[in-house]
């Protein structure tokens, strides 16, 4: 060969190598970036080429599916109830994606999990559209419908948890959305997406998971637990060292209880009935920041849960001096909780001390019912001996029984509960939040913990409290998880 064909030869085979190293490098190293960008959309036209699986509560299917007619997505989402179930099922549309289980779960959904692999093999050989697999939550459908309900037009979030195995039975948040308005890709979804993305109410927020707040009062289970478990009183009927008023430490910054009620010196079991700010901002700040954020860590604070969809991050400070951790200890300051994380407080409780870990799906499974991953129940962490959890119980009991909880009350059943109403605002110059957490207990242990807070900015100010606004709501709750 002369030396110019050579040339030719070399450069043409260098053409080819290239060719096939950029051929393997699109295949192989940029193909989970190709295929999920934004602009391509053979994505989400096989996305929506077939039917999507069910979310499933209680056996039957909270959504659905429909054929579409006139675009190349041949079936968009249809959803039962949604507003009820929206904080569950988030949405799933053919024009602006999906969220929550439609999200986590998109490729059983879809079919395209690797695990549903034998079955679409199995359908391709039968000559049938690929199917998509199901997600079985641990929902309970009368507890959600108790919740959202209950909740009504008020802006607020129900959290209910199974004690014993940390399944959630309900998640409800207020205002809420009908993901069906915008499942599709027509002009009247995207106006109707828009207007619910410009909602002043935020109603596309999951407040049960994804929003925080000061949890006031009902904290003081947390600061109690916290007492009892460093030792700094044995007994909930002792007297506790609590001076009226109670200034805070380096301060001369008096803290002070609401109305005329025996708080000072007084046991653990009177001040959680009465709520005395004094006791527990005093127990914070004696045992200190680092003890009381240990404990509050025990309960799920300063870490991000996922159930399997993310839950917001509640947060204890960890860099807060003495006055603060008082504050802190009273839930105010920067204390800041979700729903799900203060029905995580009372669950704990409820179930002698032992923190189960929160989850939402209890199997996902083929469309022939073939399960292909079943949850295991596991413990987060245990807050509390089981003596102090039932010491702790007591306490609750009586703040039911004779105390700011009476409205949560249940006849022939044993409830636990705490109230709290939390300050909101520059100077507290907004509304407060009215929350209530509680349990309710039969011969076989609690099968239910409830929280519930009520941003009711609407009410008069002096008719805000846990125990007005947010136990009846718990009450109902538990009723429908006992009753079932």
């Amino acid at each position: 060969m002369n030396k110019p064909l050579r040339r030719v030869a070399i450069f043409c085979g260098l053409l080819v190598l290239a060719l096939l190293i950029r051929a393997n490098y699109v295949q192989f190293v940029q193909a989970d970036s190709l295929k999920n960008n934004v602009h391509n959309r053979r994505v989400a036209i096989n996305q929506y080429a077939n039917p999507r699986g069910d979310i499933v509560v209680d056996g039957k299917a909270v959504t659905g599916h429909t054929a579409t007619n006139g675009s190349d997505f041949k079936y968009k989402a249809t959803f039962k109830n949604g507003s009820m179930w929206a904080p569950v099922t988030g949405y799933a549309s053919q024009a602006f994606g999906t969220s929550m289980l439609e999200g986590v779960e998109d490729k059983v959904l879809t079919g395209d999990d690797d695990r549903l692999f034998f079955n679409r093999t199995i359908d391709i050989l039968s000559g049938k559209k690929k199917q998509g697999g199901d997600v079985v939550t641990t929902l309970n459908a009368a507890a959600q419908k108790a919740a959202f309900d209950g909740l009504g037009s008020k802006k607020g979030a129900v959290a209910a948890i199974d004690p014993r195995t940390g399944a959630i039975l309900a998640l409800a948040s207020t205002p809420s959305y009908d993901p069906s308005t915008f499942a599709g890709n027509s002009t009247t979804d995207s106006k109707n997406w828009n207007q619910l993305k410009d909602d002043k109410d935020e109603p596309m927020l999951n407040r049960a998971l994804r929003q925080t707040y000061p949890p006031g009062s009902a904290f003081k289970v947390v600061t109690a637990a916290a007492a009892l478990e460093n030792g700094l009183y044995s007994g909930i009927d002792e007297k506790t060292n609590s001076p009226v008023p109670y200034t805070l430490p380096n301060t001369t910054t008096e803290l002070k209880n609401e109305g005329n009620i025996p708080c000072e010196n007084a046991t653990l079991r009177v001040a959680l009935r009465y709520s005395c700010n004094t006791v527990f901002g005093k127990i914070g700040a004696d045992l200190g920041r680092d003890k009381m954020a240990a404990e509050a860590e025990k309960f799920g604070f300063n870490d991000e849960l996922f159930v399997p969809v993310r839950a917001a991050k509640s947060n204890f400070s960890t860099t807060m001096d003495k006055p603060q951790t008082a504050l802190s200890s009273i839930g105010q300051f920067e204390t800041a909780a979700t729903p799900l994380q203060m029905a995580m407080v009372a669950s704990a409780v409820a179930n002698d001390g032992k923190l189960m870990e929160p989850y939402l799906v209890q199997k996902l499974q083929a469309a022939n019912n073939t399960v292909i991953e079943q949850h295991t129940d596991k413990t987060y962490s245990q807050p509390l001996s089981s003596a102090n959890a039932q010491k702790l119980q007591a306490m609750m009991e009586t703040v039911v029984t004779s105390g700011t909880g009476t409205n949560a009350q249940i006849s022939g059943v044993t409830v636990g509960g705490k109230t709290g109403t939390a300050q909101h605002g520059v100077n507290n110059d907004k509304n407060p939040y009215a929350w209530f957490i509680s349990y309710a207990k039969t011969d076989s242990g609690s099968p239910v913990a409830v929280a519930v807070v009520v941003e009711d900015g609407s009410a008069n100010r002096g008719d805000i409290s846990g125990g007005g606004l947010a136990a009846p709501i718990a009450k109902k709750v538990m009723e429908a998880v006992l009753n079932k």
